[in-house]
């Protein structure tokens, strides 16, 4: 069995990760953390316990991964709190500074498995591999990137959006991204990418290859959020094995295909 421990336990992807946790076989939700509602019930024998006092909850609760959806500043000490206590940490928080990054990796390697990625649906990881095939395909097409969420979203572009451009990027050679577009903006070799903001929207993702006489547009369409809450419950069932360090979901996906 294994031992879960969530952070963010009250947020809208907190609840649905804690969910499925309950609803697998294979798992028990063993401490649910967040910095509202301490001390409510989660399920039985579980309540809803102070973030603040995470290394101390870690230590006691002894769970065998931290499932993290949170914001970038108290998912880092989250994370370094897991890795003191030797707990595995799945990491669905967006926004990360390249400093921040820098820090969750010192503090994983050698020490535990992590997985951080913006966005753990299977099928936007399946994307990111067709956008990959399609830019080594379509080198000579200007690229734009669009991304739509709810009107509560607080980073953007997106994280999933930001991958999408460095894998882009990547594979053309180091473009340059420019944010929307104002005034006289004449294009270049870069990579557009637009964030709207509105209503309830889930997630939509759309790649815009386009040439000189045709356009191909990628897009992936998330439906419902339990599709990243989904997918995070089963990236923490595979980290559990995995060896000290940051791993990633391609290494997942590549797994579930053998």
């Amino acid at each position: 069995m294994i031992g879960v421990a969530v952070a963010g336990a009250c947020g809208r992807m907190g609840t649905l990760v804690i969910e499925n946790v309950l609803n697998a076989d294979d798992m028990k939700l063993v401490l649910a953390l967040d910095v509202v509602r301490v001390g409510e019930p989660v399920c039985e024998g579980v309540v809803v316990q102070d973030a603040a006092e995470i290394s101390e909850l870690l230590s006691s609760a002894k769970p065998d991964v931290l499932i993290d959806f949170t914001r970038a500043d108290a998912a880092v000490k989250n994370v370094g709190a897991a890795a003191l206590s030797g707990v595995s940490a799945v990491v669905g928080t967006t926004g990360f500074s390249h400093e921040q990054r820098a820090q969750l990796e010192e503090f994983v390697d050698d020490r535990v498995p992590c997985i951080i990625s913006p966005n753990f649906s299977i099928g936007v990881n399946a994307f990111f591999r067709i956008v990959e095939s399609a830019s080594r395909l379509l080198s000579g097409y200007d690229v734009e990137i669009v991304e739509a969420h709810h009107r509560n979203k607080q980073d953007a572009p997106s994280g999933t959006a930001m991958r999408l451009a460095h894998i882009i990027s990547d594979v053309l050679g180091e473009c340059e991204f420019v944010y929307g577009r104002k005034g006289m903006a004449s294009r270049g070799d870069e990579i557009g990418i637009h964030a709207v903001r509105a209503g309830d929207i889930v997630g939509d993702h759309t790649v815009i290859f386009a040439g000189n006489g045709d356009r191909i547009e990628l897009t992936h369409r998330a439906h419902s959020r339990n599709t990243f809450a989904s997918g995070a419950v089963a990236a923490a069932r595979w980290i559990v094995s995995q060896p000290a360090g940051m791993h990633t979901m391609d290494e997942f996906l590549s797994s579930l295909t053998g």
